[in-house]
């Protein structure tokens, strides 16, 4: 899955995903190790998503253009208009290079059916694109998408780096029952969605094919002779909420992780608050 490996570490893509959503820098010590990205609920189990970014994992997979997309469309984040039917859904994210790091100024392209499975190939109704900022980040207002022949449910996307090539490629909606007919369906292009008051919130991180500086080493920052005293402790597996002390203050969980050596609270904020 998405945030954890399957020997329970998290993923170094969640771990800049959620020091990115806090509005912190992502530590340096995390730079080069697993970490974590988007929180899970309880007990919520995380689909199979874009390939976890790491040195040398591959980016975000193509998917075919379709013969319904139109060049030029309006520069806006939200493709509603007065009157729009349709379930409301809002998708966020953000865009990293190869080696984990945002990449700000990316061109997002989208397009997509309206409720009725219909495209509008005479305007640009449902059609529009943006930028991400300074973190990295993107975010569109729509609707879901309708059913046609032949398809399942699904968002259409082109990504451009600045200087790079264009990755066209298309997002999906989990639980669908034509996933399973569908066959241009990628499970690694599902979104994770949740119900949100009678619309939607979805999210999808992409991974461009961008080389990056991968930043310091893999290794973690060992942890210095004589380590302040306190109750957290390296290889406890700890949980959102748990409380623990370091070097004398206190410090709640936010995210379930496996301590390691160099994740000191006061050096991983996306893991640990001050209380």
């Amino acid at each position: 899955m998405d945030n954890e490996t399957s020997t329970g570490h998290v993923t170094r893509k969640a771990v800049l995903r959620a020091a990115l959503a806090a509005g912190m820098a992502a530590p340096a010590v995390l730079m080069g190790v697993p970490a974590l990205a988007r929180t899970l609920t309880a007990g919520e189990a995380a689909p199979a998503l874009t390939p976890a970014c790491d040195d040398g994992d591959d980016p975000t997979p193509p998917q075919t253009e379709g013969p319904y997309f139109k060049p030029n469309s309006p520069r806006r984040n939200s493709l509603l208009e007065a009157g729009t039917p349709g379930i409301g859904l809002t998708v966020s994210g953000y865009v990293f290079g190869l080696a984990c790091k945002p990449i700000p100024g990316v061109l997002l392209d989208f397009w997509q059916a309206d409720t009725n499975g219909a495209y509008d190939n005479s305007g640009f109704r449902f059609r529009g694109h943006q930028f991400t900022d300074a973190r990295g980040a993107f975010a569109l207002t729509t609707i879901v998408p309708g059913l046609y022949p032949g398809r399942t449910r699904h968002l259409h996307v082109k990504l451009q780096a600045p200087g790079r090539p264009v990755l066209t490629t298309q997002l999906y909606f989990p639980n669908e029952p034509r996933n399973n007919t569908d066959t241009i369906f990628d499970p690694r292009l599902l979104m994770t969605v949740r119900d949100a008051g009678g619309a939607r919130e979805a999210a999808f991180d992409f991974v461009l094919n961008v080389p990056q500086d991968p930043g310091p080493s893999p290794s973690p920052t060992p942890s210095p002779t004589g380590t302040p005293g306190g109750t957290w402790a390296a290889g406890t597996a700890y949980r959102a909420g748990d409380a623990v002390t370091y070097g004398g203050p206190g410090y709640v969980c936010l995210q379930a992780h496996i301590a390691q050596a160099g994740w000191e609270p006061p050096n991983v904020p996306a893991l640990w608050r001050l209380r």
